[in-house]
């Protein structure tokens, strides 16, 4: 966001549930709790943003599959731990019209138990291995906890990719590719920054060997949770007799990943991310409308030379292949149209006036800074060029800066304490993030009123200090961990 404080919001909540009615992106009448209707703005967006995380899995030798929505029960029951971590959220198809089905049907909270049934028809020797898929879908989950359109609800879209390897080598390298798909998405497309977490065993996927998941830190302090990735190790590949044969004809389990990027959901963390008091602010390749012409109309000119004027510098524009609209709300004031297309984040606003005409320059006011700029008619389309160069650039160094200025680093309970209720981030020295570290973990938590324990980081490595002890039980750190509360 713009360090300039005017720009600040004051309520995070406040605004995202504001802003994203009045900004024409959701309905929330359904009447179905949970369930939200994505209105045409953020459809385009988050459309185009399917396509561009579509075209890294194509490029990283991913291939495209189709999986039903329902899962046999008979599919959840072969692996325990997955189970018992997605049974609670299961929606359960029982019926087809008045009689019952033989077993129930899960509507797929998460796809493993489908995929790797197929994977055991589709995998025989070696030569079939690595197999890299993923699929577009919606995903169904009971979530007990309070709702909110695309951050969190009982149905979201997102891709799931499920790989099987020959060597638990290749697929540790797959986690590692994850990764670093994410960072070209979020970071670089979408100007989101985040640390990518190794998670606590108390705190993997169910069935995962390890969990890493990638976090972002919004401006109200709390953690919201994007893309994560698993290794799964043979648990899946044993459960469903998933084998192949390998080079000595030997018959062996080939090594699982998983990695599933919601996009609704980091389309809601885009929001809060980039978001000001004057409303979104949208990178300028996911904007519906990325220019917007504004005639200041008076009574006393000739406006059809005014519309005109706006409709041949539209063409042009259009001809280049930017999207583009001509505002014609009459019955509104200039400032109240400036306040609405500041509101539904529109990168571009070009105001053009009669004087305009005859002088031959026109405003332009970007939203990534915020600014007006007087330009020459001929000189707008280079101007815009350069605005779109710059304009996501602008979103992700802003955003960075806030994201770090959230960290802070302490080494007794008192200052984490004071950290977390100052709604910022921790980073602690910590006893494990293995199993022998969870009562820590549990006592940590209810001394900081909901503290959580995110993980140590994967993109560089932190080694705590010769003296540096855990916070909790005063043993000798092994680990520097982050600690904040959830979104």
């Amino acid at each position: 966001m713009p360090s300039d404080e005017k720009y600040k919001i004051k309520d995070l909540n406040e605004w995202f549930n504001d802003i994203i009615f009045k900004a024409e992106l959701i309905d929330v009448r359904y009447n179905l709790k949970g369930f939200t209707v994505f209105r045409p703005r953020s459809v385009f967006s988050i459309s185009k943003m399917f396509r561009i995380y579509e075209d890294k899995f194509n490029e990283t030798g991913h291939q495209q599959v189709m999986m039903p929505a329902l899962i046999p029960e008979e599919n959840f029951l072969k692996e325990s731990d997955h189970i018992e971590g997605f049974t609670p959220e299961v929606f359960w198809v029982t019926k087809h019209g008045d009689e019952d089905f033989e077993q129930k049907y899960a509507l797929r909270p998460t796809s493993e138990t489908a995929f790797y049934y197929m994977f055991k028809y589709w995998v025989q020797s070696y030569r079939d291995l690595p197999l890299k898929t993923y699929q577009r879908a919606n995903v169904f989950r009971f979530d007990s906890k309070a709702t909110k359109p695309f951050i969190r609800g009982r149905e979201f879209y997102w891709y799931e990719s499920h790989n099987i390897f020959e060597t638990l080598q290749e697929a540790v390298n797959q986690v590692y590719e994850d990764m670093q798909i994410t960072e070209d998405m979020l970071h670089e497309e979408f100007g989101i920054p985040f640390i990518f977490f190794k998670r606590p065993q108390w705190d993997k996927f169910p069935g995962a060997v390890d969990t890493f998941a990638a976090d972002t830190i919004l401006d109200n302090g709390r953690i919201l949770q994007l893309p994560s990735t698993h290794l799964l190790g043979t648990k899946f590949t044993e459960t469903f007799d998933v084998k192949f044969k390998d080079k000595d004809d030997e018959m062996k389990y080939p090594f699982g990943t998983c990695y599933g990027p919601a996009i609704s959901r980091i389309y809601g963390g885009m929001i809060c991310v980039h978001g000001d008091s004057l409303g979104l602010r949208i990178p300028f390749d996911l904007a519906p409308v990325q220019i917007i012409l504004v005639p200041l109309y008076f009574s006393d000119f000739d406006n059809t030379k005014l519309e005109a004027f706006c409709l041949d510098i539209a063409q042009d524009l259009d001809k280049l292949g930017y999207r583009v609209k001509i505002d014609d709300q009459t019955s509104k004031t200039p400032k109240e149209r400036f306040s609405e297309y500041e509101m539904k984040g529109i990168p571009i606003r070009i105001e053009i006036g009669p004087k305009d005409i005859f002088s031959g320059t026109v405003v332009i006011f970007r939203r990534d800074l915020n600014e007006k700029k007087k330009v020459d008619v001929a000189d707008i389309f280079d101007e815009i060029k350069l605005i779109e160069s710059e304009f996501i650039n602008n979103l992700r160094s802003q955003a960075d800066e806030v994201f770090e200025e959230k960290i802070i680093t302490v080494n007794n309970m008192d200052d984490l304490k004071e950290v977390i209720d100052d709604n910022l981030v921790a980073r602690v020295p910590f006893c494990s993030i293995d199993m022998d570290g969870k009562n820590c973990f549990e006592e940590l938590k209810a001394e900081t009123k909901g503290g959580d324990i995110r993980g140590v980081r994967m993109d560089v490595k932190e080694v705590p200090e010769e003296n540096d002890v855990c916070v909790v039980c005063k043993k000798k750190a092994q680990s520097i961990v982050y600690v904040g509360k959830s979104y």
